[in-house]
């Protein structure tokens, strides 16, 4: 019988642990809305890059912003964005990570940096009512190194940025959506 009762008060904690996934209609209207104008503006507040043993020592050094740790770092207070406008996209994401390949000599331009038209865009509702935006496109500095991206869009407004390059380890952006210049 204590078997039981403990299996079964387990069994409701499991339950009530649950997130909470309330959407209401209008925030899955105004999402909606946002994706069929393909204007839109998103800024990260977090870079999740590829933890390796290099990120680990530069973690260990004391080297990343206050709050950060190897996998996860903050970016409040770095200019970072990523825009879609119609069939155009635009990005600068600062890149943690490490480079695989090639680089221009003394270069600066070590962010994640492009804008034009995107190859291979697909727009796709995906499940709970969240958006799914991918697309392959160069980087604007150099001629060799390529971006695929996959961008989602939630219902709450917040959004998640994938990027793998040719050239250096896989990215992963969380931030907001925002409102862009002509909807201000």
């Amino acid at each position: 019988m204590k078997r039981f009762v403990f299996f079964i008060s387990m069994i409701f904690v499991l339950f009530s642990c649950a997130s909470s996934k309330n959407v209401t209609q209008a925030e899955i209207d105004n999402l909606n809305a946002l994706i069929e104008s393909k204007t839109f503006e998103i800024e990260a507040e977090w870079a999740e890059p590829m933890v390796t043993n290099a990120m680990a020592q530069i973690a260990n050094a004391g080297l990343l912003p206050i709050g950060s740790n190897a996998g996860n770092i903050n970016l409040v207070g770095n200019s970072n964005f990523f825009k879609m406008k119609k069939d155009t996209v635009a990005a600068y994401l600062p890149y943690f990570g490490e480079r695989q390949a090639g680089g221009s000599y003394g270069g600066t331009d070590i962010g994640i940096e492009f804008e034009g038209v995107p190859k291979d865009l697909v727009v796709s509702e995906d499940k709970e009512n969240s958006y799914k935006i991918s697309f392959k496109i160069k980087d604007k500095n150099t001629t060799t190194e390529n971006y695929n991206v996959i961008v989602r869009v939630y219902p709450s407004l917040s959004s998640t940025i994938y990027v793998n390059s040719t050239q250096k380890n896989s990215i992963r952006y969380r931030g907001k959506v925002l409102k862009t210049s002509e909807e201000k």
